[in-house]
């Protein structure tokens, strides 16, 4: 059931879609339709909200600020449904949560132990997703809150937490590096790599860090998920590199590696945000668990 006016339910499915034919397929309406309301949305307001190419609809400046209104709109309504329908006020029945993957092996799931310990009815569903996907959902309504990397400033959200984590390399237990404190790029460069896919913010700074210092790697496993890597290391393949959140020298003994910080300039542009619906208001379980999540996600401090 939707709550918005007809006229934002539709231009609110061709600035997502891009395209007034599908979306006429996601809403089962005929593309005249759409194309009436858009038109009279536009003369309503007085100025254009898409730029018409070949290819598709591009919202106009206009239409990006109406967007972000709608969105915030849409996930209110979401919201006040639930609430009418539970009778709970400003608390919610469930919590969706986007994140990257390193995020959803420790930080989130330990998150949403937390919180259940005093809110047992709170359903949750974890999206492990891409870092830019995962902001995209909270832009768009689909998820609640965000935990993710990013390498930027970011539009539309509102960062809750923002904090720069340490990376680290990960060597099999009684590696000769294991006992090191650091680590430099050079001498990581020494030994076979396992690093994540082209496309990551790991991945990205660390082929900036290895131009600049113009350094050969040993590029011999690259792979979208962790576990792989963490196996890899494990099985004395070569060395990884992962960030490191939260108390990671507790979690190396039970993960059997060893965790070494590579110091490196470079790795200080990625931050790990917690993000939420610029504008939008929160429940009062979202609040809660928001706050749960930002004090979790916090880099580890590296062996002195």
């Amino acid at each position: 059931m939707r709550l918005l006016p007809t006229g934002l339910t539709y231009f609110l499915e061709v600035a997502r879609t891009g395209s007034v034919s599908e979306a006429a397929v996601a809403l089962t309406v005929a593309p005249s339709a759409i194309s009436r309301q858009i038109a009279k949305l536009e003369t309503a307001i007085g100025v254009p909200l898409f730029v018409r190419h070949p290819r598709g609809m591009i919202p106009t400046d206009a239409g990006n600020r109406l967007l972000d209104h709608v969105r915030r709109s849409e996930a209110e309504s979401a919201a006040l449904l639930d609430e009418l329908r539970t009778g709970r006020g400003l608390q919610t029945r469930s919590i969706t949560v986007a994140c990257s993957e390193g995020f959803a092996r420790r930080v989130v799931p330990r998150a949403i132990a937390r919180f259940r310990r005093d809110h047992p009815e709170v359903v949750f569903h974890v999206d492990v997703v891409r870092r830019d996907e995962a902001t995209r959902r909270v832009l768009d309504g689909e998820a609640d809150v965000a935990v993710t990397y990013t390498t930027g400033p970011q539009h539309g959200v509102r960062v809750e937490s923002a904090v720069v984590v340490p990376v680290y390399a990960i060597v099999p237990v009684g590696h000769e590096l294991a006992g090191r404190a650091r680590v430099s790029l050079a001498e990581l460069c020494a030994y076979p790599v396992a690093l994540p896919t082209t496309g990551q913010s790991l991945r990205e700074l660390f082929d900036i860090a290895v131009r600049i210092e113009n350094l050969a790697v040993r590029r011999v496993l690259e792979c979208d998920e962790l576990a792989p890597l963490y196996e890899f290391v494990r099985a004395g393949g070569g060395v990884a590199l992962v960030g490191g959140l939260g108390d990671v020298h507790r979690d190396a003994e039970a993960e059997g590696v060893a965790y070494v910080h590579l110091g490196n300039r470079a790795f200080r542009q990625r931050e790990a945000q917690v993000q939420t619906m610029a504008g939008r208001t929160l429940s009062l379980s979202v609040t809660r668990f928001t706050a749960i999540l930002v004090s979790l996600v916090r880099p580890a401090e590296p062996e002195s």
